[in-house]
């Protein structure tokens, strides 16, 4: 029988042979990695080639926008955070990547002493102007909620669907992540709630935010959550491994009893 869910994990290109070794479905890059957004185009070619030619699909990338860049606060570097994200998003067309995860707290933190509503408002902004650039492009950027203190705001998959309902654009859509689903204490209900504004999901156990498998975390309500909603997309192992040649077939069949 057709599973409905792809299962992939977070790792380095020169591992997509283990992982394709391993059972898993994609392999899930980092954008300044994989995309490495501030070399010119001519200096990307070989890293294309290198994409193109891996043994197994990279269906997604994350670690968006660095740091560096400022989304919030009395100062954002907007225009070339927009620059460097539109950058990132147009080689992910070229490399047939489908997703790209924007979670990106040291980016889009709302620094002290800043409004934290204006904070969200900047970063609605963003993402609407980022919607604008990339509207003639295949790939879906999907924003991650991410739980304190990583982040100080969208913490829960239910205000991210606020976000992505304010954009209201085909590019900007939503992530659910276990892990940090299970440290805010959000139930699998909000999955549900967000329905197909969610396209792409992330997963570790809580305890260490180790590989799923690990300790026997129950991930069933996150999974039944998913097939109510009707959800065929990706899940990436986004956490700790002890031992990854290891790990990975622990990860993998783990994840396939769901």
């Amino acid at each position: 029988m057709k599973r409905n869910f792809l299962f992939g994990a977070c790792r380095p290109l020169k591992e997509a042979q283990l992982l394709a070794d391993a059972g898993f479905d994609f392999i899930e890059g980092s954008v300044p990695d994989f995309l490495k957004p501030t070399v010119d185009d001519e200096s990307f070619r070989p890293q294309l080639e290198a994409l193109r030619s891996s043994p197994i699909p990279i269906r997604s990338c994350n670690g968006f926008i660095p740091g560096t860049f400022r989304l919030t606060g009395p100062e954002p570097t907007t225009e070339a955070a927009l620059d460097f994200a539109e950058t990132a998003c147009r080689r992910a067309d070229l490399a047939d990547i489908k997703y790209i995860v924007f979670g990106s707290a040291g980016a889009r933190n709302c620094p002290d002493g800043f409004s934290k509503d204006e904070a969200i408002c900047q970063f609605t902004d963003f993402c609407r102007a980022l919607a604008e650039r990339i509207k003639d492009c295949k790939v879906t950027v999907v924003l991650e909620p991410l739980s304190p203190p990583e982040a100080n705001f969208l913490n829960r998959v239910s205000e991210g669907l606020e976000i992505v309902k304010a954009v209201a654009s085909p590019r900007i859509k939503l992530l659910a992540d276990f892990y940090h689903m299970l440290c805010v204490g959000e139930s699998a209900k909000s999955i549900e709630d967000a329905g197909d504004a969610i396209l792409h999901c992330h997963i570790a156990e809580k305890e260490g935010r180790l590989f799923p498998g690990c300790s026997g975390e129950d991930f069933s309500p996150f999974f039944e959550a998913l097939r109510k909603i009707g959800y065929a997309g990706g899940v990436s192992c986004e956490g700790v491994w002890k031992d990854v040649k290891s790990d990975l077939p622990v990860a993998i069949e783990y994840m396939k009893r769901y």
